[in-house]
């Protein structure tokens, strides 16, 4: 499917192209057939264009095809690259170039890689789709994230994601001016997942734990429980503490839960790999 990024310029669609350049950048590759080194960069400069995600767009040119066009701009080598902004020609390379070189022209005039991975982040946000934003923010330079607007987007991500501590550590160190309604609805999303995760039955459970620590029933029953709100450390530490003397606690089934929620932890998590490796220090 073609590239809404990517264009192929002909006699009637370059003014239209051009004047598309007020509103966004346009990068001109101006090419032929006979010229091989402007042939083959064409591959490169469109998966460049991708990965720009629409910060500007790219217009190929086949001078072979379109002379009257590549005539007006004076190409006198090929390949030729010519960036345009605001309707006018703001930066250009003659002669073959390296993806590199290309890419240090651009982000004199374009966003940083981290502002563009933002402005995707904040749109899929914006369409529900958290678990895809956060990966673009966490990648972000550290600097960038010390933004409140952008803590404030981390946030929002950690609590659809259900990773609540990591959100409340965000939370807490919001500045002023950011505390707005945006950060008040994400703060009583967190203190509603609080009020849960401390609700009247797991509540029952530690009380009845703590008069029978030794109820390895209640302690199962317990650590599932606390699974269910996300309290997973927790969880975990309940069992292990079972684990660690018997591995066939309660036969076997306090191994199983163990088991069971670091799956759903996945590989990645930090709290699962704290475990795991504490479980193979008694296994092997």
């Amino acid at each position: 499917m073609q590239s809404p990024f990517i264009v192929e310029l002909n006699e009637q669609n370059f003014h239209q192209v051009l004047e598309g350049s007020m509103q966004t950048p346009v990068l001109i590759h101006f090419w032929a057939p006979m010229s091989e080194e402007s042939a083959q960069v064409i591959p490169d400069l469109q998966m460049l264009a991708q990965q720009y995600n629409g910060a500007f767009t790219l217009a190929l040119l086949n001078c072979e095809q379109e002379q009257a066009i590549a005539s007006q701009f004076g190409v006198q080598a090929l390949p030729t690259i010519a960036l345009f902004v605001n309707g006018q020609p703001v930066d250009g390379l003659g002669g073959p170039q390296t993806i590199a070189a290309i890419q240090q022209m651009l982000a004199k005039h374009l966003p940083s890689q981290d502002e563009l991975n933002l402005k995707q982040a904040l749109e899929l946000i914006q369409t529900g789709q958290h678990a895809q934003a956060l990966p673009l923010l966490e990648a972000i330079a550290e600097e960038l994230k010390q933004k409140g607007d952008v803590k404030l987007a981390l946030a929002d991500c950690y609590l659809e994601t259900q990773n609540f501590d990591q959100a409340k550590l965000l939370l807490e160190n919001i500045p002023l001016e950011y505390q707005d309604n945006y950060y008040k609805g994400l703060v009583a999303k967190l203190e509603l997942h609080a009020q849960a995760a401390n609700s009247p039955e797991i509540q029952s459970l530690e009380e009845a734990l703590a008069q029978n620590p030794s109820d390895l029933k209640l302690a199962n029953e317990l650590a599932l429980s606390y699974h269910q709100v996300n309290r997973d450390e927790e969880a975990l530490e309940i069992l292990w503490n079972a684990l660690r003397t018997d591995l066939n606690a309660l036969d076997g089934e306090m191994k199983k839960s163990f088991m069971d929620i670091l799956a759903a932890l996945g590989q990645g998590n930090p709290i699962a790999g704290k475990y795991r490796r504490q479980l193979y220090s008694i296994l092997y």
